[in-house]
């Protein structure tokens, strides 16, 4: 079983990396949460990885923290929630969000995960409800992920990622709008993307 990984990043997107450790290249399914946080490429980084086998195909997961990684486990732990969806609620919900939203039985706020309907939500706080405490809370504040508390982000590097995770243009196109008229005229990448995940799950 691989528990993490260190090596050279040899390649990113929203939803996986390319991490080279010594000549071979492992490649790496991540939620946006764990991309956001990533060094450049062609620098050193370590991941958390979850390693899933089925129908004897090996898929490596990687997080960016033990927290990160310790939620994933959970939500996947979850009656009908796989690995897709369970990436999908790291990208969409920060781990302190999500811990707070089964703590306080926020269906709604689970909800707004793509993916996830209300029987789903209220799956999650069922199962999870007493099991959130042993995740603690994230490592990485706004300041090391690398971008300034003030970035400003081009739409077409939102538009590419949510693109990447199946959705259709004219839904994007909306979303990314009703996100830019909520954060005004500076942003994170990270939050216009959270954002526009929650307008989608809206429509």
């Amino acid at each position: 079983m691989i528990a993490s990984l260190a090596g050279i990043l040899s390649n990113k997107t929203p939803q996986e990396v390319i991490l080279e450790v010594h000549g071979v290249g492992y490649q790496i399914a991540i939620p946006l949460s764990t991309y956001f946080a990533l060094p450049e490429v062609n620098t050193s980084v370590q991941l958390f990885i979850s390693t899933h086998i089925r129908n004897d195909t090996i898929q490596l997961f990687g997080f960016g923290t033990r927290e990160e990684k310790q939620a994933f486990l959970l939500l996947t732990g979850v009656t009908s929630i796989g690995p897709k969806l369970a990436l999908s609620a790291l990208s969409t919900l920060s781990v302190q969000e999500l811990c707070k939203a089964i703590e306080i039985n926020d269906t709604d706020t689970l909800a707004s995960i793509p993916g996830i309907g209300k029987k789903s939500a209220a799956r999650m706080n069922l199962e999870l409800k007493d099991k959130t405490s042993c995740i603690g809370l994230p490592v990485f504040s706004e300041t090391s992920r690398g971008h300034s508390s003030h970035l400003s982000v081009s739409e077409e590097e939102a538009t590419s990622a949510l693109l990447n995770l199946g959705y259709r243009p004219p839904e994007v196109k909306k979303a990314i709008s009703q996100a830019l008229n909520q954060l005004g005229d500076t942003y994170e990448l990270e939050n216009l993307i959270r954002i526009s995940l929650k307008e989608l799950a809206k429509n």
